[in-house]
C-alpha cells in the first residue's frame, strides 16, 4: 500500500547562522523597516544603505533602480579600490532619515550599486571571511616585532582582495609608516589604517554582557556617550570596577540609561543634610534609599556602638528646619522612625535583644613578635651543637681507654711505694663523681665521712708499724 501521508515541512529555527534568522541576529545594528508593513509607497528614493561583516560596517550607496533592489538583497557595489559585496539593510524613505541623522548629504554619495550578487561572488567572500583570523594573527606578531604602542582590533578584507582595512586601537598618534610596508609585503593587498576607540573595538568584536544579553555596544547603539563616576554616585552605587566595567575597560554605557529616573526622584530629598544635630548629640547620614525615600542616619553611643535610625524625607525637613531656629530634638528614637519591613517569616523562639544589652569592646591579646622566637631557637640549636661537641670528645676518649692494643707509657725508675687502702680511696671519690645528684644526698655523704675516717686511721697504723712494706705492684 502506498503512503499518501505527505512530510510536513521543517520549521527554520530562529538564531544566528540557522538560516531562518527571524529576529536579525545574524546582522549587528540592524534598523526596523516599520514602513514595510503599511500601505506606503516609499520606492522612489534612489538611495540605500549597505552593510559589510554582518552589519560591522555600514555605508550609503546609490542605486540606479529602486524597482529591481529591496531590502535584504545581497548586492556587488563599487568602492575605491576595486568591488565588494555586502547587504541591503533600508530602503526607502527611511534611508532619507538615516542620511538626516547621521548628517550626511546626498552629493557626498559617490558609489552606486552594479548588480545583483552571483553564487561566485558569495563563494569569494566566504573565502575572504575564512582568511581574516589567520591575517589578523600574522598582522598583531608584525606589530610586536616593531615594538609599536597599538593594537590591531579587526581586520575587514575587500571581496575581491584588492583591498584590507586594518582597524587598531592606541593611545596617541603613531607611526605606522614602516608597519603598512610590512603588511603591503607579506599580504599583498591595498593597506588602509583606521584608528578607533575602545569602545567602538568592542562594538566591532562583540560578546556577551553580565546580564546574560548581547552587548548594547554591537546589537543596537550607534554613538557613544560619556560615562562618569558621578553618574555612579548620583545611583549610590559602589565604585566597584570589576563591578561597573564593561568588556571595553570602561564604565558602562547602561549606567546612562536610568540616571534621568534618579535625577528626577533626588529633587524631593532635602539638600545639605549630612547632619542632624539632637540633644543626644550628631546624627550623620549613612546612605539613602532613592525609590523608598528614606534616609538613614546613625548615631553612636558610649560604649562606641552605632545605632541606625531610618527616617522620612519629610521628617529630616521638619529636624533641619528646628536646627536653622536653634531648637534641637531630645533623639532620633523618640521621632516618628519608618518601619522597616522584615523580609523573613519566620517565627523565631527568642526575643530580640538589639539596644538591650551593649557588650564591651573586646580586648585582643597583642601578638609576640617573631624576631624573638627566631633568638630563641637560635639559642637552643647554639646549646644542642656544644653538647653534641662534648659528647663526641667524650666518646673519642672512652675509645682510647678501652683499645688494647695500645700500649701503655710505664716509667721504668718509677718504684714509689703505694697504700692500697689510697687506691680503694681514690676509685670512691671517682665512683662518687660519675654518680648524677639524685645520688648524692645526705645519708651518703655521712657514709663518705665515716670511711674516710677509718682509712686515715689504718693510714696512721701502716705508718707506726715498720715491717708493714707495700711493693710497687701493690702487693704486701
Amino acid at each position: 500500500m502506498e503512503n499518501n501521508t505527505a512530510k510536513a515541512p521543517k520549521k527554520k529555527v530562529g538564531g544566528c547562522k540557522s538560516g531562518g534568522c527571524s529576529s536579525g541576529g545574524c546582522n549587528r545594528m540592524n534598523t526596523y523597516d516599520w514602513l514595510s508593513h503599511r500601505a506606503i509607497s516609499d520606492d522612489h528614493f534612489k538611495y540605500v544603505e549597505v552593510s559589510f561583516k554582518k552589519g560591522a560596517r555600514k555605508d550609503f550607496y546609490h542605486n540606479p533602480n529602486p524597482n529591481k533592489f529591496i531590502t535584504g538583497d545581497h548586492v556587488v557595489v563599487t568602492s575605491n579600490a576595486g568591488k565588494n559585496v555586502g547587504v541591503i539593510t533600508l530602503s526607502g524613505e527611511l534611508v532619507r532619515l538615516q542620511m538626516r541623522k547621521k548628517k550626511v548629504r546626498e552629493s557626498e554619495v559617490e558609489f552606486k550599486i552594479i548588480r545583483t550578487a552571483s553564487e561566485r561572488d558569495m563563494e569569494m567572500l566566504e573565502e575572504v571571511r575564512s582568511m581574516e583570523m589567520g591575517i589578523l594573527v600574522r598582522a598583531r606578531a608584525i606589530v610586536r616585532s616593531l615594538d609599536l604602542e597599538m593594537k590591531i582590533g579587526d581586520i575587514e578584507i575587500q571581496a575581491d582582495k584588492r583591498k584590507t582595512t586594518f582597524y587598531y586601537t592606541a593611545e596617541g598618534r603613531v607611526d605606522f609608516r614602516e608597519l603598512i610596508r610590512h603588511y603591503a609585503k607579506e599580504f599583498k593587498t591595498k593597506v588602509e589604517m583606521r584608528q578607533i576607540g575602545i569602545r567602538q573595538e568592542a562594538a566591532r568584536i562583540g560578546g556577551v554582557g553580565s546580564c546574560g544579553r548581547e552587548l548594547c555596544c554591537s546589537s543596537w547603539m550607534s554613538s557613544f556617550k560619556v560615562v562618569t563616576t558621578t553618574v555612579v554616585r548620583y545611583q549610590n552605587l559602589a565604585i566597584n570596577q570589576s563591578k561597573l566595567s564593561g568588556q571595553c575597560g570602561r564604565l558602562k554605557c547602561c549606567l546612562n540609561f536610568e540616571l534621568d529616573s534618579y535625577l528626577d526622584a533626588l529633587q524631593d530629598f532635602p539638600k545639605r543634610a549630612n547632619t542632624l544635630k539632637t540633644k543626644a548629640g550628631n546624627a550623620k547620614l549613612m546612605k539613602t534609599d532613592i525609590f523608598k525615600g528614606v534616609m538613614y542616619y546613625f548615631t553612636q553611643t558610649e560604649m562606641g556602638k552605632r545605632l541606625v535610625h531610618p527616617l522620612t524625607t519629610d521628617k529630616v525637613k521638619e529636624i533641619l528646619e528646628m536646627n536653622k531656629r536653634g531648637e534641637y530634638p531630645e533623639s532620633l528614637r523618640d521621632l516618628v522612625i519608618v518601619d522597616i519591613p522584615d523580609t523573613d517569616d519566620e517565627a523565631f523562639d527568642f526575643d530580640s535583644v538589639n539596644d538591650v544589652i551593649d557588650l564591651p569592646p573586646e580586648e585582643r591579646k597583642k601578638r609576640r613578635r617573631k624576631n624573638r622566637n627566631r633568638n630563641r631557637n637560635k639559642k637552643k640549636t647554639s646549646g644542642n651543637l656544644s653538647n653534641r661537641v662534648n659528647q663526641k670528645q667524650g666518646n673519642t676518649q672512652n675509645k682510647q681507654k678501652e683499645n688494647p692494643n695500645q700500649k701503655k707509657k710505664t716509667n721504668p725508675n718509677q718504684n714509689k711505694k703505694v697504700n692500697p687502702n689510697q687506691n680503694k680511696q681514690n676509685d670512691a671519690k671517682k665512683d662518687g663523681e660519675n654518680k648524677p645528684n639524685s645520688e648524692q644526698n645526705p645519708a651518703n655523704k655521712n657514709r663518705n665521712r665515716n670511711k674516710n675516717r677509718r682509712n686515715k686511721r689504718r693510714n696512721n697504723r701502716n705508718k707506726n708499724n715498720p715491717n708493714n712494706t707495700n711493693d710497687s705492684n701493690g702487693k704486701t
